[in-house]
């Protein structure tokens, strides 16, 4: 390699300097992860160049087999991975080493614990693994060419990992990347023969391309191993998804997960299967046990690997599984695709609907054996994922009733933010005569469970779930009703609680309308057109007013949603319900004066809208009726 100048020295943007201080000082007790990684990254890059070349075969140029090499030197304390691959170019490698591109950055550092063990836990769930090098080198330098450059556009980069890197280009003949770790002082166990075939048969059997070493044959008279010319392959190179269930261990499939999802954790379950018939391909597909940061990205896709007869194609494939399964990870490998395969002829391709279906029945039958099998698994999923898995419930109609099953919610049984209460421990639970399912959705989980249209179902003892989370609207717009139960939302309609209200409450609920029907008028009448409607209500029991939806209007919630989103809502205005027993509501009724009672129906409408969560149009106003209400009380 003959050197050209092109030298420059850059900073590393602030999150990698940080990033790079967690990785040294939180993964130091697990230094082969180093070695794993660059050897995962290296059959990526030889994964994109097959890829890259079934429609540009000369990229290829003189070197069509792919493979990765692991070498060397006790001496001078060197490790060196170099592949074959796709390679860098120069403004390749400063924008992927030099700085953290990546959806979820921000949500990955305010993640951050400052507990090493924890934050170990989040570098392995952010998938960046070239920085794990630095946990045994104290220097390390990257050789690559991308493909299908001139050997001249080589490119060096070196750092010590210190808050510096540099780059400049060199004459490069061979295209691929060049790795090589200069091992800290203590860390020369490393440098061995013996521990490295070690640790790539542990971590890296499954990988496809060879992994060769040197061969080394003992040097009786000297005592020592000796190096020769002649090649090994360390690996199996065989794809473990091909393989027969029974013939993959449990920590095959494991270290096959960190490989393939770039996790530093165990799966929390996987599901292995053959599919024959019309149609052949393989799944081999699993569901992490942390969510990545990058869930709530809807566009960025990088779940499941798919393979056509064990060649790699593309490593974000979002048609074969959709959007509210992005959190599995995988392989699918097709029999009945073609090698040139793109993203327009999966998305037209009735083959791949095929997949796309049975992957999804298969991830769905391993929630529903987590939930089913092993409950404590499945509060870890839900944890981390049920946001995302409730989004099928509008999405995955031909699934509905599935996804309904495995859904869980928190409730007024237990009153805790755990969402635990599947729908139908909830049914198993209803009342004798309770004829319906009832929710209440807020922002947050204590505006919920503080709701005062929960209080006359609290005083009869009919339990109600707790939305808080932003995609509970979605959920019950899609989901009218669950074994044949409608579901009803406590704030929305007219209060109707069918059986579980007796002859008695509906005749005095009847009586009440009429005696209060002057006291109905008068408060619409200072409400104006703040209000669609006023009526005496007999679903509270301790506050003295609060504020309903009409049956088919959006639901105050949703509407704040929306307008915190900048999407504009309809112009639906409430529904202002009054409790006739209330000490409140009956001053207001004796008030005479026309500018105190406009004043305290002001004031029963602003606290109902706080109440249940809403924000005031008139702060100033409130306060300055409140002040003028307790000031003529003091007199």
């Amino acid at each position: 390699m003959t050197e050209t100048q092109a030298r420059e020295t850059r900073g590393f943007q602030a999150e990698v300097r940080q990033l790079l201080n967690l990785m040294i000082h939180s993964l130091y007790s697990n230094k082969e992860i180093a070695l794993r990684e660059l050897i995962s990254n290296a059959s990526d890059a030889c994964d994109k160049l097959r890829f890259e070349a079934l429609t540009d075969p000369k990229l290829l140029e003189e070197d069509p087999e792919l493979g990765i090499r692991v070498s060397y030197d006790p001496k001078a304390r060197t490790i060196t991975v170099s592949d074959n691959g796709i390679g860098m170019s120069r403004e390749e490698v400063i924008r992927n080493i030099g700085t953290i591109a990546k959806s979820g950055t921000r949500e990955f550092f305010e993640s951050l614990t400052g507990d090493s063990a924890k934050d170990a836990h989040l570098i392995g769930q952010f998938g960046v693994g070239f920085y794990s090098s630095f946990i045994v080198a104290a220097r390390v330098t990257l050789a690559t060419r991308r493909a299908g450059l001139p050997a001249a556009e080589g490119v060096r980069w070196e750092s010590d990992g210190g808050g510096e890197f540099t780059v400049e280009t060199l004459e490069r003949a061979g295209r691929g990347t060049e790795v090589t770790l200069h091992l800290r002082e203590g860390e020369e166990e490393l440098a061995n023969g013996d521990r490295l075939r070690a640790i790539i048969r542990r971590y890296s059997d499954h990988i496809l391309l060879p992994i060769v070493m040197k061969v080394e044959e003992w040097d009786k008279d000297n005592r020592v191993y000796r190096t020769t010319g002649r090649d090994e392959t360390v690996n199996q190179a065989s794809a473990i998804w091909a393989r027969p269930r029974n013939e993959v261990t449990e920590a095959e499939y494991k270290e096959f997960y960190k490989h393939v999802a770039h996790d530093f954790e165990d799966p929390l379950a996987w599901a292995h299967a053959r599919v024959e018939g019309r149609k052949e391909f393989i799944q081999l597909l699993y569901v992490p046990s942390r969510a990545p940061f990058d869930l709530w990205d809807r566009e960025h896709r990088h779940g499941v690997k798919l393979y056509v007869r064990r060649v790699f194609i593309m490593d974000d494939a979002e048609h074969l599984l959709p959007a509210y399964l992005r959190f599995v990870r995988g392989v699918i490998d097709s029999n009945d695709l073609p090698l040139n395969v793109s993203r327009e002829i999966l998305q037209e391709s009735k083959d791949v609907e095929a997949i796309r279906t049975a992957s999804v029945r298969r991830v769905l039958a391993l929630v529903e054996d987590l939930a089913g099998k092993e409950p404590e698994k499945y509060a870890v999923f839900w944890k981390e994922f049920g946001r995302v898995f409730k989004e099928g419930v509008g999405e995955d109609s031909g699934n509905r009733e599935r996804i309904a099953k495995l859904l869980r919610f928190a409730s007024t049984h237990s009153d805790t933010e755990v969402e635990n209460v599947g729908l139908a421990d909830y049914v198993a639970r209803m009342k004798e005569g309770q004829e319906r399912i009832y929710y209440v959705t807020a922002d947050t989980f204590g505006a919920a469970k503080a709701s005062p249209h929960l209080e006359i179902f609290r005083k009869k003892g009919v339990e109600v779930l707790l939305l808080f989370d932003r995609v509970d609207e979605w959920v019950v717009a899609h989901l009218a009703e669950f074994g044949g139960k409608e579901l009803r939302s406590v704030a929305k309609g007219r209060l109707d609680l069918g059986q579980l209200e007796d002859a008695q409450e509906k005749a005095a609920r009847e009586k009440e309308a009429g005696e209060f029907g002057e006291l109905v008028e008068r408060v619409k009448a200072a409400l104006g057109e703040r209000v669609k409607d006023v009526r005496v209500t007999l679903r509270l029991t301790e506050s003295p007013a609060c504020l309903v939806a009409d049956e088919h209007d959006l639901s105050s919630n949703l509407q704040r949603l929306l307008k915190a989103a900048g999407q504009k809502s309809p112009g639906t205005k409430p529904i202002l319900e009054l409790n006739p027993r209330h000490p409140l509501v009956e001053r207001l009724r004796g008030e005479a004066q026309a500018e105190t009672f406009g004043d305290l129906a002001q004031v029963l409408f602003d606290q109902a809208l706080l109440a249940e969560g809403g924000s005031l149009d008139d702060p100033a106003g409130f306060v300055r009726r409140l002040n003028q209400l307790m000031l003529s009380l003091s007199r």
